[in-house]
């Protein structure tokens, strides 16, 4: 509850989920069938970067302050995305990639537990008739709102990783989603500070054979302390046909603009359980 993204908004972790949720959603385009997306953890939709919180961090700075410079054909459709929600001025979080590549047949669903950041979720969206906004519980919401009457789509989890259990908690979610909702592309983003929580967190899809799963893991440094974001990972389950191709290229193009030579800093995109 205590949580807000406004002070973490584009920064790098932000540009490597976006960049390849942009892509994902890409993937459910190509086909001319309606979908949904739930966002379970959806934030305020998009963040001011002049306001006090992404100035008293400056972590945008050092994420799509260097990412917007690129030149790399593989990021244009992100960063014009990116561009087009207002950018430099502005940053948008997912609710806002999502709802600007929306088709009129499609819809968006947004959680969001915070009271303030809910009412200003609702105030953004009202009158559209293709959002519903929830305040409610993320992981409840997830059995709640799947699987959708479209029978496909995209579930974005993306916890704050405030509370001890975040990673147990997102496998085991991860394991009933797969279940109950078989079509679903499910994309769950994670910290890696360091190294033991993530092959735990692998270690537990697989123990619950949890298939087809991706890990898109985007490292600055060696993640050997704990106290720093020294990277991310976005776990993606059932992704759409090319894109663990155009996953490799997208990480690949972010580290090109965000790397400072430091060691441990790799992109990678690794098959943690099999096809089924």
């Amino acid at each position: 509850m205590n949580y807000r993204h406004a002070f973490h908004a584009g920064n790098f972790a932000d540009c490597a989920k976006h960049a390849l949720v942009v892509a994902l959603l890409r993937g459910l385009l190509a086909k001319d069938k309606p979908f949904a997306v739930l966002d379970t953890h959806a934030g305020t939709g998009g963040y001011d970067l002049s306001a006090p919180e992404p100035q008293r961090t400056g972590e945008w700075r050092d994420g799509i302050g260097r990412v917007a410079a690129s030149d790399d054909p593989v990021l244009a459709d992100y960063l014009a995305q990116v561009r087009a929600e207002g950018f430099p001025g502005r940053y948008p979080g997912s609710p806002a990639l999502i709802h600007r590549l929306l088709r009129p047949g499609d819809r968006l669903m947004l959680c969001e537990l915070h009271p303030e950041d809910a009412a200003t979720l609702k105030a953004r969206f009202r009158g559209d008739p293709q959002v519903a906004v929830h305040r409610r519980d993320a992981w409840e919401a997830l059995t709640a709102l799947t699987p959708f009457p479209e029978r496909r789509g995209l579930v974005l989890i993306d916890p704050p990783f405030e509370q001890d259990g975040e990673f147990e908690r997102l496998a085991a979610s991860l394991a009933v989603l797969r279940h109950r909702f078989r079509a679903a592309v499910v994309a769950a983003w994670y910290p890696v500070k360091h190294r033991a929580p993530v092959r735990a967190f692998h270690a537990a899809l697989r123990e619950a054979e949890v298939a087809d799963c991706l890990a898109c893991e985007l490292t600055l440094r060696e993640p050997t302390d704990p106290t720093r974001l020294n990277g991310c990972g976005l776990l993606v389950a059932n992704a759409p046909f090319g894109f663990e191709l155009e996953a490799r290229r997208i990480l690949d193009a972010l580290l090109a603009r965000l790397s400072r030579g430091e060691d441990g800093e790799a992109a990678t995109v690794t098959r943690v359980t099999v096809e089924r």
